[in-house]
């Protein structure tokens, strides 16, 4: 049985994260679990704050508008075609840089955090807003949510909702 995947433009479940969205393009069902895709819009003024993978390595790749990234020290804005490796074990926050919609490819390596997102955009359709679930569905793959000094003027100097 071939494993050939093929997702055609505009394909894939698409779900709301809160502050961005989420379109499922490859499963890590579909990759023996090698590695997931999704695709991420980011509104205008949208932040994903600073939190640390530590079961996964994720690649994003800027294709419309402009993402911000942070890493402790390091402070990027990538337009269409940027890159950026964004290694497990490391604080990171991601945000749009410009005013208009931006998006990214996000490759997941290996794969199974995509199940996390699943499990958040289930949670938002279904209103529940419970953050001690929340807060263990991140615990249960190997997410945590840090605080970092340098968020406050990056909100500052983009003008982020920070909500």
């Amino acid at each position: 049985m071939s494993r050939l995947r093929i997702v055609g433009p505009g394909e894939g479940r698409k779900g709301d994260l809160g502050a961005i969205t989420v379109d499922f393009k490859v499963w890590g069902a579909d990759t023996g679990g090698s590695l997931a895709i999704v695709e991420h819009e980011f509104p205008p003024g949208a932040l994903v704050p600073p939190h640390v993978h530590t079961l996964e390595d994720e690649t994003s790749i800027v294709t419309a508008g402009v993402i911000g990234f942070r890493s402790e020290d390091r402070e990027t804005v990538l337009g269409a075609g940027g890159y950026i490796l964004k290694p497990r074990g490391e604080a990171h926050a991601m945000w749009n840089a410009g005013d208009v919609p931006a998006r990214m490819i996000e490759v997941i390596s290996p794969a199974g955090f995509e199940l996390f997102f699943r499990a958040v955009v289930d949670m938002v359709e279904s209103g529940d807003a419970d953050p001690e679930r929340g807060a263990a569905l991140a615990a249960e793959h190997g997410l945590s949510f840090v605080d970092r000094p340098w968020l406050a003027d990056v909100v500052r100097r983009f003008g982020l909702d920070a909500g």
